[in-house]
């Protein structure tokens, strides 16, 4: 289905697509290791195969009276081609849940050539939405661009284009080419796949300078991933630039993962007369977690103070936070040296080894997962019981970063059960985070003697 000619397997796009690769030796704060959004949205993709099972609400903004989209309930209604119905059904639609009633009002809003903006977070359907769109408008008897899509970054497009091959498997004349930095055609060449999947520079270029695609015969112009789209430099007019090179009648599609004003202002330029669709985010909620800290002096005390808690209750899988790199490389190869199963995730790691390594803890395979805060967000394991902050989340500027701390240890008491999550302070300083933190969320953080092994298994009951 697909066709790409990287010319040097070595020279990966830099701002148009691969995640460099930090220098092993530059000790970097947690600030300065927060995630690009490229790499977060990428390690979502991988960690994600399967849709995620929401209870979140969807909310319809705006819609064309005539609009199908809450009329149909079920993927049968939307009278799709035969191939096409087979194709939702191999990505796990079929089933009815929460997932398809969510999924739906994007889908639907997309096999009838209407303008949409989407807003949901990653695992609910969106790229198999517009995908659906796409497949759906294509002739694939004719032999050139129709659809076109917009990735950020080169990975993001290699994993949309799996998609499109795994929704297109029944189409088998249907070809897909990748407009990526790398992939070099020869000049005055057209290209006669259908649908074509790049990132905003190369496909500039292919539209314009060296005229590989005719921009006024795209009937479907997707633009994936809004919010680390402009994020990057360029990109951002790049896209508009595209946009204004195609038909009026050309179908515009914009999804994001979040909707902040600068994403929203970006879509209104790109997308006209949208129906948009939100899908409302569960909040995340600390009733079910149980809090504590514990006093210490120093990074050893805290060290003991661990070993102290696993030493006093069942812990099925743990994740421990740290605030640099080096504290977590330190923390795990103690861990380990006690003969703790430890899986690290740093910043250094290339997004695939650390989407390796989520899994392997995910199936039970290690047992305690220490990391800075390149994992805060997004991952959910069923097993954590117990989130611990070696080190309290702070900003640039040392004051509590509350919506971390809120992230972190939402990685417990998720799926309705109960979780712990234990604070070590070691300093007059981190008293006070742990002050301004209870202070923000109106709950109190108890505090935990760890030389007392009665009152550690008081808190697991």
């Amino acid at each position: 289905l697909s066709t790409l000619h990287l010319k040097d397997e070595k020279t990966k796009p830099d701002a148009n697509g691969a995640v460099v690769k930090a220098d092993d030796n530059v000790e970097k704060t947690e600030e300065e290791e927060k995630e690009d959004r490229a790499a977060q949205s990428l390690l979502n993709k991988l960690i994600r195969s399967n849709l995620v099972d929401t209870t979140n609400q969807v909310e319809v903004l705006q819609r064309d009276p005539t609009s199908p989209l809450y009329s149909v309930k079920s993927f049968e209604e939307l009278r799709l081609k035969p191939q096409l119905l087979q194709g939702v059904y191999a990505m796990g639609f079929n089933r009815p849940s929460k997932i398809q009633e969510n999924a739906l009002p994007m889908m639907l809003a997309v096999p009838h050539p209407q303008n949409l903006i989407a807003q949901s977070q990653s695992g609910t359907g969106k790229t198999a939405a517009f995908v659906l769109a796409m497949l759906s408008r294509v002739e694939p008897g004719n032999k050139y661009p129709q659809c076109l899509c917009l990735s950020p970054t080169y990975e993001l497009a290699l994993q949309t284009g799996k998609v499109i091959e795994q929704m297109g498997n029944f189409y088998p004349e249907l070809k897909l080419a990748y407009a990526v930095r790398g992939n070099k055609l020869e000049r005055g060449q057209k290209i006669s796949e259908q649908i074509v999947i790049g990132t905003p520079g190369t496909v500039l270029d292919w539209c314009s300078k060296l005229k590989f695609i005719d921009p006024k015969k795209i009937k479907v112009f997707v633009l994936d991933e809004a919010d680390v789209m402009i994020a990057t430099q360029g990109h951002q007019d790049q896209s508009i630039r595209i946009q204004r090179m195609l038909p009026r009648d050309c179908q515009m599609l914009l999804f994001s993962a979040t909707f902040e004003d600068s994403v929203w202002k970006f879509a209104q330029k790109v997308v006209p007369d949208p129906n948009i669709i939100k899908l409302k985010r569960e909040e995340e909620t600390l009733d079910t977690i149980k809090q504590y800290y514990v006093l210490c002096n120093n990074r050893d005390e805290k060290f003991r103070a661990l070993c102290n808690i696993y030493g006093a209750i069942t812990i099925a899988q743990a994740m421990i936070f740290c605030h640099t790199r080096k504290t977590a490389g330190w923390l795990a190869a103690e861990l380990s040296r006690e003969g703790h199963q430890v899986a690290l995730l740093s910043g250094e790691m290339m997004v695939e080894q650390r989407a390796a390594v989520i899994e392997r803890f995910r199936e039970g395979k290690e047992k305690v997962l220490v990391t800075t805060n390149v994992c805060a967000r997004g991952i959910d394991v069923e097993q954590v019981s117990v989130v611990i902050n070696f080190d309290l989340p702070v900003d640039k500027d040392g004051n509590p970063d509350n919506e971390t701390y809120l992230h972190r240890i939402g990685r417990t008491g998720r799926f309705g059960k109960r979780g712990l999550a234990i604070n070590m302070v070691d300093s007059k300083h981190s008293m006070n985070i742990l002050n301004r933190i209870q202070e923000h969320f109106n709950k109190k953080i108890n505090k935990l003697d760890t030389d007392d092994l009665d009152e550690i298994e008081k808190i697991n009951n």
